[in-house]
């Protein structure tokens, strides 16, 4: 039998990492019933109902509810107690017995539920994370966050480019280098068993069938990448600027969803190598136009790109440039409310 009822842990989950899910899984051990209540404020850049989501994915048999307080951080305050109060009480549906923390806000939180606090893993010696310190280098504690988390940060480049560029080639390789996972053009996939084959005429069902299935493998590969890095060869992008080529206009659908799902940045293969024929490509003569086309296009969306040339080495050096340029620029969220307060606040 379960020592409690119903059990609390609240906290700014921002970002959500083990030390929350330690946390919450010592509450759902010892209640009957567990509310996690994920608490936001408008001063803080990962939004709130993503950080919900990320809590009900990983508990789903939860409570997992959330809320804006906008109160003063000052838990030495009993007016902005009062406040704070004013969004805990009402997310409650029945009382709780018994507050689950870490950190020392859990005795003033319990008193005024009429609760038991239970602390858990104080001072964090078992599992040494913060918000803070995931916030200051999420790759240094990558080990600390579930792969929904990750998805959110992890950093994507795409290598793009007209047929028989080498865009395959170096998307392989540059995933090698960094030891990250890399997601293949599903598009060369769909090509080789699609009905009819190649003969058959294409339609637009076909391009958002290649760009859903794409950008689902890209998502798999950001949840499992072993760094917040993923290599992908082409992207929804590339395969609008395919469905322009086949069908003769451009798929409202595929363009508005490249929209919505854009990169860090987009890497063109150079067209100055020869053209190999592979059974699968429509021929060089199309390939200087095609490059074209995608040059046009990605100087008219709003992430970096850059076309490299040369031999193979050569692309992976001026990659590598740019690439960690990308992920020297961190991810810099905002502090969240109350963060240069020294009065013990509720986890980050």
């Amino acid at each position: 039998m379960r020592q409690f009822r119903h059990g609390l842990v609240l906290g700014k989950f921002y970002p959500f990492h083990a030390g929350h899910e330690h946390l919450i899984c010592a509450a759902a051990a010892r209640c009957q019933q567990v509310t996690v209540q994920v608490l936001g404020s408008r001063q803080e850049s990962i939004p709130l109902e993503v950080r919900r989501d990320w809590v009900a994915g990983r508990f789903p048999m939860l409570d997992v509810v959330a809320a804006m307080d906008e109160a003063e951080v000052d838990f030495d305050s009993p007016a902005a107690w009062d406040q704070h109060m004013e969004v805990i009480e009402p997310l409650l549906e029945t009382p709780v017995d018994a507050v689950f923390s870490s950190d020392g806000y859990g005795a003033e939180l319990a008193r005024r539920l009429d609760a038991q606090w239970v602390r858990i893993d104080p001072g964090r010696a078992s599992l040494p994370t913060s918000g803070t310190a995931v916030r200051a280098d999420p790759a240094g504690h990558w080990w600390a966050l579930s792969p929904q988390v990750r998805q959110w940060f992890c950093r994507r480049v795409v290598v793009l480019g007209a047929e028989s560029t080498g865009s395959t080639t170096l998307a392989r390789a540059l995933a090698g280098y960094y030891r990250t996972r890399w997601v293949p053009e599903y598009g060369r996939t769909w090509s080789q068993i699609r009905p009819g084959g190649l003969e058959a005429p294409w339609h637009t069902a076909e391009f958002d069938l290649i760009a859903a299935e794409h950008l689902r493998q890209e998502r798999d590969a950001m949840a499992t990448a072993p760094i917040p890095l993923v290599i992908s060869d082409t992207d929804v992008l590339a395969t609008s600027i395919w469905h322009e080529r086949y069908l003769g206009v451009s798929s409202p659908s595929v363009t508005e969803l490249a929209s919505r799902w854009r990169p860090d940045l987009y890497l063109l293969t150079g067209d100055e190598i020869p053209f190999v024929q592979d059974g699968l490509r429509d021929g060089e003569r199309l390939r200087h136009g095609m490059q074209q086309r995608f040059r046009d296009v990605l100087a008219d969306q709003q992430v970096a790109w850059a076309e490299v040339a040369g031999g193979l080495e050569e692309r992976v050096r001026i990659s590598v440039d740019l690439i960690d340029a990308v992920m020297a620029g961190g991810w810099q969220p905002a502090d969240p409310l109350g963060w240069s307060i020294r009065s013990p606040a509720p986890p980050a």
